[in-house]
């Protein structure tokens, strides 16, 4: 799967721009600050429908303006026909994403069918940040690989929403329904239940790809794996929603449940957070990554999506990592391994000697001030 072509309309620093992309590398190449970021996160949107770096959609939107268009064409390999995915939001409205004109009927539609990962100085903050970074990370990438999971989160959280207003309802003058509060417990509960296996038969299959990334990285100096922590394994949910229902009231929200779940990062049986080195700490994020990039890249056709090399994006490599790292990563471009590239830079002859040895087509582009074109 490649992303031909790309086009942009008051989208954060840019009024208008029209790219047409290789199947290879292709390099966005510019000063701190011109846009070559953007450009990256333009084409998450086209993925994932949301962008990579802000939670706020509204932020896309180009100062002065009042909407924005993000537009872009894919191809398959094996397929004649292109798929043209469009994502646009108006102020104050809601957001639209189209496949070939047609708006999806939701959302969930769209997920998985074109994915990317995305590797950038910032993979370590789910290392250094709260359960909430971790939890949205894998739910994403679960939900990418299995909508019967992106089917059972959308439930279990629309529930979560009624049952936490509900809870805020008790601290009013009209009190709260206390039967509707055990009518929603009743439902939620066994899908909270199932979230959580679910989660936990993922990570068995995750953790083992992971720890191979990270050996090749760090050539086996730790032992590392992930742990899932959560309140569920063991527990009847049901029974407690019912015990902690008087806290949960006192609180306004709900206290218990897979909602607070968290993944634990661990190096020699220690936290990484807190016993890793600044170095082992990026090598852990990257092995992240390319775990999510070797799952997505297998998915069989049985999950009802065809399998595909995800795009690979690349922001700001080169200047935050040591040539170490950024040597495996090359060379697993050099092998091919991965399929379409996208990687920013602000030195193009850094760019080019990085890449010297690759023999994919490689495209530059030179991006300055919100404007962008072929070099």
């Amino acid at each position: 799967m490649t992303l031909d072509w790309l086009h942009l309309l008051f989208f954060k620093n840019y009024d208008e721009a029209s790219l047409a992309f290789g199947p290879g590398i292709n390099c966005f190449i510019g000063d701190n600050g011109s846009g070559k970021t953007n450009l990256l996160d333009a084409i998450h949107y086209l993925a994932l429908a949301k962008s990579a770096f802000n939670a706020a959609d509204a932020q896309a939107i180009k100062q002065g303006a009042d909407f924005f268009v993000v537009k872009g064409s894919f191809s398959a390999a094996l397929a004649e026909k292109t798929e043209t995915i469009q994502v646009s939001l108006r102020a104050g409205q809601k957001k639209i994403i189209t496949h070939d004109k047609q708006p999806y009927d939701r959302l969930a539609d769209h997920i998985g069918r074109y994915p990317a990962v995305l590797i950038s100085p910032y993979d370590t903050d789910l290392i250094r940040q709260g359960s909430e970074e971790r939890r949205r990370y894998f739910d994403s990438l679960q939900s990418q690989l299995d909508h019967d999971f992106l089917e059972l989160l959308i439930q279990y959280n629309g529930l979560l929403r009624q049952r936490n207003a509900t809870l805020k309802q008790g601290s009013g003058s009209h009190g709260f329904d206390a039967l509707y509060l055990q009518a929603l417990d009743d439902q939620l509960a066994p899908l909270g239940e199932s979230l959580s296996e679910r989660r936990a038969e993922f990570l068995s299959l995750f953790i083992p790809v992971f720890q191979n990334h990270y050996h090749q990285l760090a050539e086996g100096r730790e032992a590392v794996t992930l742990a899932y922590k959560s309140q569920l394994p063991g527990q009847n949910f049901r029974h407690l929603l019912l015990a902690n229902e008087r806290r949960d009231l006192a609180l306004q929200r709900s206290t218990v449940g897979p909602h607070r779940d968290d993944f634990v990062f661990l190096m020699d049986e220690l936290p990484v957070k807190t016993y890793a080195s600044q170095g082992q700490q990026k090598s852990f994020a990257i092995a992240l990554k390319l775990a999510q990039f070797e799952l997505l890249a297998a998915r069989q056709p049985a999950s009802g999506l065809a399998p595909a090399k995800p795009l690979l994006l690349l922001d700001d490599i080169f200047d935050r990592l040591d040539d170490k790292r950024i040597g495996r990563l090359l060379q697993l471009v050099a092998d091919q391994t991965f399929g379409q590239v996208f990687l920013t830079d602000t030195n193009l002859e850094r760019t080019d000697q990085a890449l010297a040895g690759v023999s994919s087509d490689v495209r530059r582009f030179r991006v300055e001030g919100g404007n962008v074109a072929p070099l």
